[in-house]
């Protein structure tokens, strides 16, 4: 064999030698991690209609910090404690209470109609508006707020509903920041609340 054959050989076997290596290290690469924004999806597009039986769209969150709350107007407990809890933040806002609002997000639209909802907001801080819609209005609704609902038939023929119960903070961008914790002293969730003004 020629020196220059076996130039043209030896380079042959490098070159084989280097794609196998190139090949097997990409194979056994793990994946690029996937990148975290930091916020979670929660919150999106929605048409529902107040107390009041105007429409109410993702476009009410703008401007001003929001609370949402997703809930029923036959609920024992959780809902009545949660309305309350931040109607208590209103008033320790005093005149800055104008600055933020509140939304209770009915999951059971079948009975939650607007005159429902008027009269049972009525009981609490007038910076809470009740919304309610279609069954498929909600239900889109709670899709982008990842609620859970689920209705419970009781032995009388009756029904109540299991329902996430979290307090979701948005920002003045309708963006949505984290949970709210509402069950401390009212002055102090007041004040991480004027944070977002």
């Amino acid at each position: 064999m020629s020196s220059r054959a076996k130039i043209i050989a030896l380079f042959s076997a490098f070159a084989a030698g280097a794609l196998i290596l190139v090949t097997a290290v990409t194979v056994l690469m793990p994946a690029p991690a996937p990148r975290v924004t930091g916020t979670a999806a929660v919150g999106g597009p929605f048409s529902l209609v107040d107390q009041d039986g105007r429409t109410v769209t993702e476009a009410a969150l703008k401007g001003k910090p929001s609370l949402v709350f997703f809930g029923f107007t036959h609920c024992p407990d959780v809902c009545p404690t949660a309305l309350f809890e931040m109607s208590e933040i209103f008033s320790a806002l005093g005149p800055d209470a104008e600055k933020a609002q509140a939304f209770f997000v009915t999951v059971d639209p079948e009975r939650d109609t607007p005159e429902t909802l008027k009269s049972y907001v009525s009981s609490f801080s007038p910076r809470i508006f009740g919304l309610t819609g279609t069954p498929e209005q909600v239900d889109r609704m709670k899709k982008e707020y990842r609620v859970y609902s689920r209705k419970v038939p009781l032995q009388d023929g009756d029904y109540t509903m299991d329902h996430t119960a979290v307090v979701y903070l948005m920002d003045k961008s309708g963006t949505f920041v984290a949970p709210f914790n509402s069950k401390r002293p009212p002055a102090e969730a007041a004040a991480e609340l004027k944070r977002y003004f």
